[in-house]
């Protein structure tokens, strides 16, 4: 007998919808997360679920083969060395829904994409360091229409918790910032499963595949979200007085809590006791994050030119294929890759040439930072 994973999809608290969804209508799946934040647990909680509870014939694809699952779900190694003969074989014996731990290559996901198209239910766990990011690794390995193909659900794990949901589905509208009707173009909108609120739009530009964060260079705090932040601080420091503490309400139920990392034990407790005695008391989710990434995170000015019809962003040639956060004033404004000839192009007659165009006569420098993966 093997040992079977002692965490189940209960342990959770899902909402029923999220359930109803892995249930009924869920095929194409991304559990992300940062190192050690508890994917595999996730994933492992996932298969039993799926065998034990629905009766589904469940796989996996492992290298090395650690998934910690009962008897019924069979657990395959690479073929040969060779994942993608592995997927060979598992399409011939057609499994409700495989586990593939983990996608790292453009190999990984090129394989994890063509089962899923072959209309096997796939699970994929992946390393991610925030939400989006799980959606921005398949970016520019498989066609960008097919994403929503292939992935309609993404689950983000931080610190053994669920902290995210994102649904995810291709509509064909002028994307946000942009108002001529022959604008109109394919876009993936990514929204929060449990809101509904939209957080990004993915769509090609020109030669550039932009993913732009919704709404954020523009959200305003409530007064009552300033109050909650600051009594967020007050719990926090009365736990943990000598804790440095920065909080940042991101909606009315949600907040994330910046720590120095030696105190984020304390504050999470022992199997999340802690943080989930402060949720109950304030009525908001709270995400835990490092402070010492945030305040680190390494911001680089850039060149900006006009060149005829586009506002050119000027990067050194190392740089090309990397994909870099564009900021304006410490504001997150979207996400672009830099291309073949180290530049970022933007059409100059949409709202985001126009917000750096604003700036710039405002001498206020553009930024790029390194998105992390």
């Amino acid at each position: 007998m093997r040992p079977v994973a002692s965490v189940s999809l209960e342990d959770y608290k899902l909402p029923n919808q999220l359930i109803e969804r892995l249930r009924d209508t869920a095929k194409g799946i991304l559990i992300a997360g940062p190192p050690g934040a508890g994917k595999t647990t996730f994933a492992q909680a996932a298969a039993e679920f799926y065998s034990k509870n629905l009766g589904a014939i469940v796989k996996t694809m492992e290298s090395p083969r650690d998934l910690q699952v009962g008897d019924a779900i069979t657990q395959y190694a690479p073929l040969e060395g060779d994942m993608a003969k592995t997927a060979d074989i598992l399409l011939l014996v057609r499994p409700d829904y495989t586990i593939y731990d983990e996608l790292r290559k453009t190999k990984d996901f090129r394989i994890f994409a063509d089962m899923r198209l072959a209309g096997v239910g796939m699970i994929g766990v992946v390393h991610a360091t925030r939400p989006i990011d799980a959606i921005q690794r398949i970016i520019g390995r498989v066609e960008l229409g097919m994403i929503p193909s292939i992935v309609d659900t993404t689950i983000f794990i931080n610190e053994g918790r669920v902290a995210a949901i994102y649904d995810v589905n291709l509509t064909v509208k002028v994307p946000t910032g942009m108002l001529e009707a022959d604008l109109s173009r394919p876009v993936i909108e990514i929204r929060d499963f449990e809101t509904g609120d939209l957080k990004h739009e993915v769509y090609t530009y020109g030669e550039q595949t932009i993913v732009m964060e919704v709404g954020k260079t523009k959200f305003e705090k409530t007064p009552m979200q300033k109050i909650v932040e600051r009594e967020i601080t007050q719990e926090v420091k009365r736990r943990i007085p000598e804790a440095a503490v920065k909080v940042d309400m991101k909606s009315d139920k949600r907040a994330t809590v910046w720590l120095d990392e030696k105190n984020i034990p304390k504050l999470i407790g022992k199997k999340g006791k802690t943080i989930d005695e402060v949720e109950k008391k304030l009525g908001i989710s709270i995400g835990v994050e490092s402070l010492l990434e945030r305040e680190m995170e390494e911001q680089t000015s850039i060149d900006v030119e006009l060149a005829g019809n586009y506002l050119v962003l000027n990067f050194s040639k190392d740089v090309i294929g990397t994909p870099f956060d564009i900021l304006v004033d410490n504001e997150y404004l979207f996400t672009a890759t830099v291309g073949k000839k180290a530049n970022i192009k933007i059409k100059k007659d949409i709202e985001l040439a126009n917000i750096i165009l604003d700036a710039l006569k405002l001498n206020t420098p553009i930024m790029a930072r390194l998105r992390k993966e």
